[in-house]
């Protein structure tokens, strides 16, 4: 069993408070940029646009990562006031929406097909699970985004009074660490994919889909109110993108495989 009873807060400066979940949350941005400039240049895209989306993918996740959170608070704790601009917790499926749409409004306003974003997201698809389980480490100091109470050996019991936990002094699940380690299964995925010959987009979207299927399941030992048809918000944002991506994933594929055997067959004539 793991006893929390160490100190969420990292330091102070006058009236401003730094947690370590802020700390691991820029560790994470930062890990997130180097390693998909590190992807960039190997897969052909120029500094200038990889610096461009990422301060606009950083903005976009921010705002939706903020509001998904909101919500999802407003509808826990109906009639509870809220800030808005805090920094007291972020919604990871809002930043998996807001980062696609901020691009997307980059791509309009630079007038670049939304085409060679393709390559983009599988440099994405390399950086973002090594940077969610470093943002999930944070949660984990942090309290937040437990799971239920449990009898299983390895459940953690807040005691810290600046814990951002809703059950302490009781074993609960540390679904953030099941999150941390489900997210290097997923970049093991991708790394795995990353120099063999597929599809443009096709790491990106197997990214998506396989946190989505690691997340949806995690959630079931979280303690968030039902959302709707007995499912958590994050639930439903998980089904949507597995959904969505499982057919654009196929197609790719079929495509691809489709013209890699008409372009073996006028070899072969």
């Amino acid at each position: 069993m793991i006893i929390a009873d160490w100190n969420p807060v990292a330091f102070t400066l006058g009236d401003l408070t730094v947690r370590w979940y802020g700390i691991m949350v820029s560790l994470a941005v930062l890990t997130i940029f180097l390693v998909m400039h590190r992807e960039s240049r190997r897969l052909g895209i120029s500094e200038e646009m990889l610096f461009s989306l990422f301060l606009w993918g950083l903005i976009g996740g921010l705002v939706m990562s903020r509001v998904v959170h909101v919500v999802d608070h407003m509808i826990a704790n109906p009639g509870q006031p809220i800030n808005w601009f805090g920094f007291d917790g972020l919604g990871l499926y809002g930043a998996i929406l807001g980062v696609p749409l901020a691009a997307f409004i980059y791509t309009r306003v630079a007038r670049i097909p939304w085409s060679r974003m393709a390559r983009v997201g599988d440099a994405v698809a390399i950086a973002a699970p090594l940077g969610q389980a470093i943002g999930r480490i944070g949660c984990f100091i942090n309290g937040c985004c437990h799971g239920g109470p449990t009898s299983l050996p390895w459940a953690v019991v807040y005691r810290h009074p600046l814990s951002f936990a809703e059950i302490q002094g009781v074993p609960v699940h540390p679904a953030q660490l099941y999150l941390v380690l489900w997210n290097l299964v997923v970049f093991g995925v991708v790394f795995f994919m990353r120099k063999r010959s597929k599809p443009d987009g096709a790491s990106f979207l197997t990214y998506l889909i396989l946190y989505a299927v690691g997340d949806f399941a995690v959630r079931y030992f979280r303690t968030n109110v039902p959302y709707a048809l007995g499912l958590q918000q994050a639930q439903v944002f998980g089904l949507i993108i597995i959904v969505v991506c499982v057919p654009i994933l196929v197609m790719k594929w079929r495509r691809y495989l489709a013209a890699s055997r008409a372009e073996t067959a006028s070899v072969d004539n």
